[in-house]
């Protein structure tokens, strides 16, 4: 019985934090506001963009709306400066079986992009964006999508963040934690996560314990 494998991107496939916070930070000088620390920005991703510049300009709600649209502009040229692929995400992909999919908070159109030009675009039957749908994660219907789009009856979640294993529970399905994320192993098991893999490699392993 097929079981779709559904990746987050952010912190879980790809290591987009550096591009992600000089986005931000951009953001943030043209709409007249100090540049904040990278490392706090980071702690900002995984409920999608107009939340993460909602983070960054803090109070300053009437300049919430330049800054998402700024960043989104600095963003859409800058998205793959620095950003690479985690340690055997290419292998392991190649090597694990279908259906695959990604479900992410990032605009559906630049996570294509990004897939493609970090050479995934192939790998997965299935792309749902933050913009796809109606609503986005941890709403479960990202997850319903790719269900009914992969023809697989049964899931599991693989992401790096509380957001992922939100997602995950709301759709009913098993969550495998990406250690090697943003979040880190250790705040996804206060969040409750039970599995969490510590290299993208183990993957394959507890895939081939899914029958």
């Amino acid at each position: 019985m097929p079981v779709a494998l559904i990746f987050d991107l952010d912190g879980t496939l790809a290591d987009t934090r550096a591009d992600i916070a000089a986005s931000a930070n951009a953001a943030l000088r043209a709409v007249g506001l100090e540049p904040i620390p990278a490392e706090r920005i980071t702690g900002f991703i995984g409920d999608g963009a107009s939340v993460l510049m909602e983070r960054c300009v803090a109070g300053r709600r009437e300049l919430h709306g330049a800054a998402l649209a700024a960043w989104a502009a600095h963003y859409g040229e800058h998205l793959l400066d620095t950003t690479v692929l985690y340690p055997g995400v290419e292998a392991t992909l190649a090597a694990l079986p279908g259906p695959l999919a990604v479900l992410t908070n990032k605009p559906e159109g630049m996570a294509r992009r990004m897939l493609a030009a970090l050479g995934l675009a192939g790998r997965f039957q299935a792309v749902i964006g933050g913009d796809t749908l109606p609503v986005k994660k941890p709403d479960p219907a990202g997850v319903t999508r790719i269900l009914e789009a992969t023809g697989a009856p049964r899931g599991v979640l693989i992401g790096d963040s509380t957001v992922d294993l939100a997602t995950a529970r709301a759709a009913g399905i098993p969550f495998w934690g990406a250690g090697w994320g943003f979040s880190g192993a250790a705040a996804l098991r206060e969040a409750g996560a039970e599995v969490i893999v510590e290299r993208f490699e183990g993957i394959a392993e507890l895939r081939r314990g899914v029958r």
